[in-house]
């Protein structure tokens, strides 16, 4: 029946509707399993002027599918040929792990948000490296490593992260940002964030391929916090960030049903926060450090937002959750018709055009 119901056109609003009442982690598993058979409608080529580049790779469009989705490298292509720019699998570490007790993830319907406690469950590095091997089909992929919950050495993981994926990615996002896994936030702080960025940029160095490194960071930082990070960052060698991972802060979704559950909070509750601080590293970072923007991205509206608050390019997952992938096609048409409305060239042109009301808070999508 759910093979019927996910067949082209794919997680259309009956689709919707059955999946949204499974326990999530249940519709996430029965998604992942429709898309590595096949069922996944095909996107339009992309209008000329969404093309662009992150890193120095060059992209279609924009619009990448956000780690946590794929964990475990299943279905990239599928993703790609829905009509995503670039996809990001993970997050991976050494070993496998079964993240924390079910239930784990918590959708919070009346405010479009999302809470999960997964806790870094996935198959792997070995899983996936068997997955990633041969690839031919052309989707850039990101791939987003963490550290083992009972790692005695975090800065190890990802170093045995950097090796394993060098070979197979076109670009490594080191996740430092989940609330799920106990201490990794530390790895946010001045001395431990040198350390590991030093590590990673060392162990790059040595590498036969050498891939850009992306670094993924907590929303819920203060102004010093930030001032260090964009500090290290600068000096460090790394390639780009990706603002942000989900918040701690319950302050949108207060006295909502689920919203006790503790965990991370993403889709459109974060939407604000996370904007606020990608403006804010943009003011810190200038004007051509590669940033990506995510959390909270709903809408054509809410992307374009990313894109003038500061970022080359965004990422979604939460927002699939409520609005289905056909949400892919709205957002790209709809920043199309923004650069032609505004008789810009290309979207990049937009980047950071409202990074300042952003960084202080006076703007709104």
């Amino acid at each position: 029946m759910i093979s019927r119901l996910l067949n082209l056109p794919a997680f259309s609003g009956l689709a919707r509707d059955a999946l949204s009442r499974m326990e999530p982690e249940t519709a996430h598993r029965t998604t992942i399993n429709a898309l590595s058979m096949g069922l996944a409608p095909k996107g339009a080529p992309d209008p000329a002027a969404l093309a662009t580049s992150l890193c120095g790779l060059s992209l279609s469009n924009p619009l990448g599918m956000a780690a946590g989705f794929d964990k475990d490298a299943q279905v990239p292509e599928a993703l790609g040929r829905i009509g995503f720019g670039f996809v990001e699998v993970g997050t991976l570490t050494p070993r496998a792990q079964t993240g924390n007790p079910r239930p784990r993830v918590f959708r919070i319907p009346e405010a479009g948000g999302v809470i999960n406690r997964l806790g870094f469950n996935n198959q792997g590095h070995a899983a996936a490296m068997a997955r990633l091997a041969g690839r031919r089909d052309g989707t850039v992929l990101g791939v987003n490593i963490g550290a083992n919950k009972d790692s005695a050495d975090f800065v190890a993981d990802y170093v045995q992260g950097v090796v394993a994926f060098s070979p197979l990615a076109d670009y490594l996002t080191a996740n430092i940002s989940s609330p799920n896994t106990p201490g990794l936030r530390d790895l946010q702080t001045d001395a431990a964030l040198e350390r590991l960025l030093g590590a990673l940029v060392e162990t790059r160095a040595a590498q036969p391929r050498q891939v850009p490194i992306l670094l993924k960071i907590a929303p819920d930082l203060e102004e010093a916090q930030m001032d260090a990070i964009a500090r290290v960052v600068a000096q460090s060698g790394i390639d780009g960030l990706i603002v942000s991972n989900t918040t701690l802060s319950r302050d949108t979704v207060a006295g909502l049903a689920g919203s006790e559950e503790a965990g991370g909070l993403s889709g459109r509750p974060l939407f604000a926060l996370s904007t606020q601080r990608l403006a804010q590293m943009r003011q810190r970072l200038g004007p051509d450090f590669p940033i990506v923007g995510v959390g909270g991205i709903d809408s054509a509206q809410t992307a374009l937002a990313k894109i003038e608050a500061g970022a080359n390019v965004i990422q979604l997952y939460s927002g699939l959750t409520y609005k289905g992938l056909g949400l892919v096609g709205e957002i790209k048409a709809g920043l199309a018709r923004a650069v032609a409305d505004r008789g810009a060239g290309s979207l990049a042109e937009l980047t950071g055009i409202g990074s300042a009301d952003w960084a202080e808070g006076r703007a709104r999508a």
